[in-house]
């Protein structure tokens, strides 16, 4: 069905709204063979989800797309095509057709490096999309990059692009567990990751103490985010099948601005809102490290991942500022279907205007969730700071121990 969808050239997006399993593995080949897209929102709520339904739908319809397009990649003599990652229908080797694209969709290319390329030289690529627009106009836009070839890897190492190459990563990723067992595919993830900082620790580091671990200022967060992704919702060997599926879909077509905030998210302090120094006119305050020991029990923290906003409510939260927030005077009082409501205070509309400050951001009416400390929301945030030990991983400590320990054995190899 889904072949035959690409070849009308009819694009299909799912909007699933359950309560239950629904075999997601499946029905999701469907958008991702006709450049579609999976809206899931899963356990659905009557109370707090009908906004962000309405926000999905209006966006799909308004944003800007193209339909009937055909894409191909070409590249300079040495550098061939190896493969694609999306959503698309591939019938001929050269070329990816899509019966939709849109501004949200992302298109991975890997290349394959086969031949000598002379050191000073450049290398080019291009990208000829050829598409027709919602006014039935029929257009070809067509991107060229060139880059400066080096045989030097110190060189490679500093213009290295972290987000990017984490990106890959993730994609990769979510190629392999429809094939691999999910063990397997962290295990890759992880050394993927320890390849990487071993050819600098090689070839590129001054000569210092074995006992330090080095990495190149670049790529110096890889390891976390490294971390991040073996302990995200795709990989992890108790999440839901239909959970699973969602993510392998939502990343094979991320862009990479969105890559790193799905598996590590952004954390922020909510109470500390009204404490901004004089002349801060950020609406979101600074970033706290997803560890336990930075979130307090008389605190209240958002979250968000460019999907989900989770705010969790610590258990010793003063009176006053649950009753400017939410509107009630304990935390025992918080409603568990939560609607964000704004209240003639200034920390109410700081929230709300922080809240609206990263949907714009994100490009994305993130779903709201609140959860609170000693019930199964509170858990559900807490399983988000993975920097913490847990049953899914490592703390990180742990895990840059383990990655310079695998260094120091390649390197006396």
């Amino acid at each position: 069905m889904a072949i035959e969808f690409a070849e009308y050239q009819v694009c299909v997006d799912l909007f699933i709204t359950t309560q239950s399993y629904i075999d997601i593995a499946s029905i999701s080949v469907i958008p991702r063979t006709t450049g579609g897209q999976v809206y899931y929102y899963y356990p659905f709520s009557a109370v707090s989800d009908p906004a962000k339904l309405y926000n999905d739908l209006r966006w799909n319809v308004t944003r800007p797309q193209g339909f009937e397009a055909v894409m191909r990649v070409r590249c300079s003599q040495g550098i061939q095509v190896q493969e694609y990652f999306g959503n698309f229908c591939k019938r001929i080797p050269t070329d990816v057709d899509l019966p939709g694209i849109d501004c949200d969709k992302t298109i991975m290319v890997m290349l394959k490096h086969d031949d000598k390329l002379q050191d000073g030289s450049e290398c080019s690529f291009q990208c000829a999309v050829l598409y027709t627009t919602v006014y039935g106009q029929r257009r070809i836009r067509v991107t060229t990059l060139s880059l400066p070839c080096t045989s030097m890897l110190s060189n490679l190492f500093r213009a290295a692009d972290l987000d990017t190459q984490f990106s890959c990563y993730m994609k990769q990723a979510a190629n392999e567990i429809t094939s691999s067992p999910l063990v397997r595919v962290r295990e890759q993830m992880t050394n993927l990751c320890i390849s990487s900082l071993f050819s600098y620790r090689k070839y590129c580091a001054t000569v210092s103490s074995s006992g330090q671990l080095i990495l190149p200022e670049a790529l110096k967060l890889l390891p976390l985010y490294t971390l991040a992704l073996i302990k995200s919702t795709g990989l992890r060997t108790d999440g839901k099948i239909d959970e699973r599926s969602v993510w392998i879909n939502h990343v094979s077509s991320l862009s990479v601005p969105l890559a790193v905030p799905l598996v590590y998210p952004r954390m922020v302090a909510v109470h500390d809102l009204d404490a901004k120094k004089e002349g801060d006119e950020s609406l979101i305050p600074p970033v706290i490290p997803l560890a336990s020991e930075h979130v307090s029990d008389d605190g209240i923290y958002l979250l968000e991942n460019g999907e989900d906003c989770l705010i969790y409510v610590g258990n010793l939260v003063d009176s006053g500022i649950l009753q400017q927030l939410f509107g009630v005077g304990t935390a025992d009082a918080l409603p568990t279907q939560f609607v964000l409501q704004q209240y003639d205070n200034s920390l109410s509309k700081k929230l709300n205007n922080a809240v609206n400050e990263i949907r714009r951001q994100r490009c994305s009416y993130l779903r709201l969730k609140l959860c609170k400390k000693g019930d199964p929301s509170g858990a559900f945030f807490l399983s988000h700071l993975v920097e913490d030990q847990s049953p899914h991983g490592p703390s990180y400590v742990e895990f840059l121990v383990h990655v310079h320990r695998q260094i120091q054995i390649k390197m006396s190899s």
